[in-house]
């Protein structure tokens, strides 16, 4: 009994140092040693298998072929250990593509087409069709046969307008031509619209380990806190930014109405010289190139400023080139990760606080006017207005004269 502990104590002091061609050498020695019995007391002692120990000593005496015996560099004979599965299984890889394909392909007959494909329900799949697999091993045949996870990417924008090139080089040389003779630029749009109350905001915030903000489970409106609407402006020559924060509807008037309070709070110290304002938009939403009511208000801004409005929109798809979405609206959703938005003072309060290493600042207010849907301009309204299209793309493209400016141009004009 002593001997077999002496063994179990050196075999265990040993080991975590023994590769396999070392463990079954060794093993061979200590059997060889003790004599008669001593396969059976070093595999008592070890665990290790009366074959692997009779391996060793054939080994050691040279019984062995020499082309069979392992090289050194090598653990096991060449050919040694399980066959891999795909190699007992030689139809596995080609079900497994057939499955991934064919849902990847639309194919209406795949028995995955409208589920899930985790690694566990196209092994699931597999076993029905008679193949031993298990999650674990199709997730190392997707690897091994270039399969990734992946998510979806945007790239299709729909319908190309012939003329959407050479409208984004339109307005990058407003831009320029505006910049450098000192004239403001902003760009404008509307961020989605937000609930108030103590609802899950996306994303994640530094808390107390295991004191995470409690929020509500369903989203369903707060009718005394209701939703908000941030409509921004961002200056694109300063990197400063503007919001509205409504608490109506989102229409041309509230669009504008921003527009007006971002001149009187920022615009106007900034650019005391200003004779012509540039604004790019998309061509959607409350600022929508083919909007009566967004061009009636323009004039009346236009009216009560002094200011030439000049309107260059985006075309129809690519509003994401616009300016205010990766320059400052990203970053007010960065501030604000992880934060219920509580009441419409936080939401100001975030807005506000956003800033970036590259010098943005913002400043937000909460726009408590009505903007009643439905208003409808006339066609007199229209003729009212001192619009002025562009040759190129006019629906796109406009200029808005106040009505003093108009009365200068005619007298220059006689």
């Amino acid at each position: 009994m002593a001997q077999y502990d002496a063994l179990a104590e050196k075999f265990k002091a040993l080991e975590p140092v023994l590769n396999e061609l070392a463990r079954r050498r060794w093993a061979a020695t200590e059997a060889l040693a003790i004599g008669r019995g001593g396969i059976s007391a070093v595999a008592l002692a070890t665990g290790l298998s009366r074959k692997t120990i009779r391996a060793g000593i054939r080994e050691m005496h040279g019984e062995a072929p020499s082309e069979a015996a392992p090289a050194m560099e090598r653990l096991r004979r060449a050919g040694g250990g399980r066959k891999r599965r795909v190699e007992r299984d030689p139809t596995l890889l080609r079900d497994l593509e057939a499955l991934v394909e064919s849902t990847t392909r639309g194919d209406p007959q795949s028995p995955l087409r409208w589920t899930c494909k985790s690694v566990r329900r196209l092994a699931t799949e597999l076993q029905a069709q008679g193949h031993r697999v298990s999650p674990q091993l199709v997730s190392e045949l997707l690897r091994g046969a270039d399969y990734s996870l992946q998510g979806t990417r945007k790239t299709r924008e729909g319908g190309r307008h012939p003329d959407r090139d050479a409208q984004f080089a339109h307005i990058a040389t407003l831009v320029r031509d505006f910049h450098k003779r000192g004239q403001p630029v902003i760009s404008v749009d509307t961020k989605k619209k937000e609930l108030v109350g103590d609802y899950k905001n996306a994303g994640r915030e530094w808390h107390p380990k295991g004191q995470p903000p409690e929020v509500r489970v369903h989203d369903c409106i707060d009718p005394k806190h209701g939703k908000v609407t941030p409509y921004g402006v961002y200056d694109v020559g300063a990197n400063v930014g503007w919001v509205s924060v409504g608490i109506d509807h989102d229409t041309p008037a509230f669009a504008v109405a921003t527009i007006r309070a971002w001149w009187l709070q920022m615009g106007s110290s900034m650019y005391p010289k200003a004779k012509e304002l540039l604004i790019t938009a998309d061509s959607g939403g409350s600022n929508s190139a083919r909007a009566r009511l967004w061009k009636r208000e323009l004039q009346r801004f236009s009216d009560d400023t002094g200011l030439r409005v000049c309107v260059s929109h985006f075309p129809p798809g690519t509003s994401k080139w616009n300016k205010i979405e990766h320059r400052m609206f990203c970053h007010i959703t960065a501030n604000w990760r992880g934060k219920p938005l509580e009441s419409r003072e936080v939401v100001v309060s975030l807005i506000g606080g956003t800033s970036t290493s590259t010098g943005l600042q913002i400043r937000a207010a909460l726009d408590r006017g009505q903007y009643p849907t439905g208003i409808k301009v006339s066609k007199g309204e229209m003729e009212e207005i001192r619009l002025k299209r562009s040759d190129f793309h006019g629906d796109w493209n406009y200029t808005i004269l106040s009505h003093q400016q108009r009365k200068a141009a005619r007298r220059a004009n006689a």
